[in-house]
């Protein structure tokens, strides 16, 4: 198994793609190994000393690490840890990945949509390029609540990223 690997605008944050379908569809994001109980490949792969977070995407993985370790010393063993999971056999997540898109209904509803169809058409392809995920949270007085995931999450570039695309 060749795995790819990509850097993300976030030093801390490198993107693995497997050659083959990680969630298939959704995405879900771990910020611990406590939250990684559903996942066996999250699990594992939060078993490597220093890793902060696990973002799965359809086709890639996205690994954040703690900032006083390198890459050079944690990213042979990431690689191993993705490795044994996918030759394992066992899914990424058991049960369905995590929806989009918060519901929303109300009279905004109509400007919601143009929302969620904005972010699903222009942004969440550009984010996930990068590793990430970005999902609408609410619209309220004019302001819309958005939560960035994975690569994302964190990353010195996402509100220039939210302001210029």
């Amino acid at each position: 198994m060749f795995i790819q690997t990509e850097s993300t605008p976030n030093p801390a944050t490198l993107k693995f793609l497997p050659g083959q379908k990680v969630l298939g569809a959704g995405t879900a994001d771990f910020t611990s190994i406590n939250d990684a109980t559903t996942s066996p490949l999250a699990y594992r792969i939060f078993g490597v000393d220093g890793v902060t977070g696990v973002f799965l995407g359809a086709d890639f993985i996205t690994v954040t690490k703690n900032e006083d370790i390198d890459w050079d010393h944690i990213k042979p063993a990431v690689l191993g840890a993705i490795m044994e999971h996918f030759q394992s056999g066992n899914p990424a997540i058991e049960g369905d990945a995590a929806p989009g898109h918060a519901e929303h209904d109300g009279p905004d509803s109509q400007i919601v949509n143009q929302i969620k169809d904005l972010l699903d058409t222009r942004v969440r392809p550009a984010v996930a390029q990068d590793g990430g995920d970005i999902t609408f949270h609410g619209f309220e007085r004019g302001v819309v609540y958005l939560h960035m995931q994975g690569a994302c999450a964190g990353c010195p570039s996402s509100t220039l990223t939210l302001k210029m695309g």
